[in-house]
């Protein structure tokens, strides 16, 4: 596996690459690397010729008072994971290596961006198109695979190839959960004892969700209810950021369920901020 930090040099092999005829493949993250990541890129290796992982704590899409100072890290072990999972090239730029100082230039889908985390996260969205972009220029990627969990991310993403034209595949991969059903999360990391063993009832509050669903319920505002209330009681010490019921493409939110539809919550505990979402189908 060949570890690059510098842009002109990624660029320059994933040419040599597409110029022989190599499907080349991507797998962003942002380091701090578990089985949520290796499953993702389990899922492309067998997509491509060859497997391009970066390691990117993204400045711009943290915005004042979020945790990028203190982001988890473990370079060395990250290194060690693409390796054993099939990367060919491993991407970890120094920010000003991927921003110049007078950068002026954004990629956003605003629309897109306006609900779930993009309404207490206004800038992040704006830093993910931008850094994706950046790094679907670099390596020319014919394919590119994003994990679910963050399920407004994937549809911002896949709109902004759409709209821009990119020849690029975006796959999406399920998530990836711990045996208690919590997402797996590089955030995890900042749970206390109680706090970990308090988180599973994030998932557990969307299964009831959705079997309320199931069994008639179609009033949006009421579900929503219902949940909020169950997690004052399972998770008292948690604060919710958004619990939401929206369409699953243009994550506008919905009032009415007739047809399928993603349940998605942020919540905070402790330190960390979780999301989890459920599709339903109806």
């Amino acid at each position: 596996m060949k570890i690059v930090t510098d842009p002109q040099e990624l660029q320059r092999q994933c040419l040599v690459w597409r110029n022989a005829e190599r499907t080349v493949g991507l797998v962003p993250t942002m380091g701090f690397l578990h089985a949520g990541h290796t499953a993702l890129m389990d899922r492309m290796r067998p997509e491509c010729d060859r497997m391009v992982v970066t390691l990117f704590v993204n400045p711009t899409q943290f915005g004042e008072n979020e945790d990028l100072s203190n982001y988890p890290h473990d370079f060395e072990g990250d290194c060690a994971k693409a390796e054993a999972h099939g990367a060919d090239l491993l991407f970890a730029p120094a920010p000003d290596a991927m921003y110049a100082p007078d950068h002026a230039t954004w990629v956003e889908v605003p629309e897109l961006g306006r609900h779930l985390c993009g309404a207490s996260r206004p800038i992040h969205f704006r830093g993910v198109c931008t850094v994706v972009t950046k790094l679907f220029n670099l390596t020319r990627a014919h394919k590119a695979v994003f994990g679910q969990k963050d399920w407004q991310q994937l549809a911002i993403l896949r709109r902004m190839a759409r709209d821009l034209n990119m020849p690029v595949e975006i796959i999406g991969h399920p998530i990836v959960r711990e045996s208690d059903g919590l997402a797996l999360s590089s955030r995890n990391a900042y749970l206390t004892e109680t706090e970990r063993a308090a988180a599973p009832a994030i998932r557990r509050g969307l299964l009831n969700l959705r079997e309320t669903v199931r069994a008639g319920q179609r009033n949006a505002g009421a579900a929503r209810a219902a949940l909020k209330e169950e997690y004052a009681s399972t998770l008292p010490m948690g604060e919710v950021d958004y619990i939401e019921i929206v369409d699953p493409a243009d994550i506008v939110p919905m009032e009415d369920i007739s047809g399928p539809v993603l349940a998605a919550v942020a919540i905070r505990l402790g330190k960390a901020r979780l999301i989890d979402n459920i599709l339903i189908e109806v």
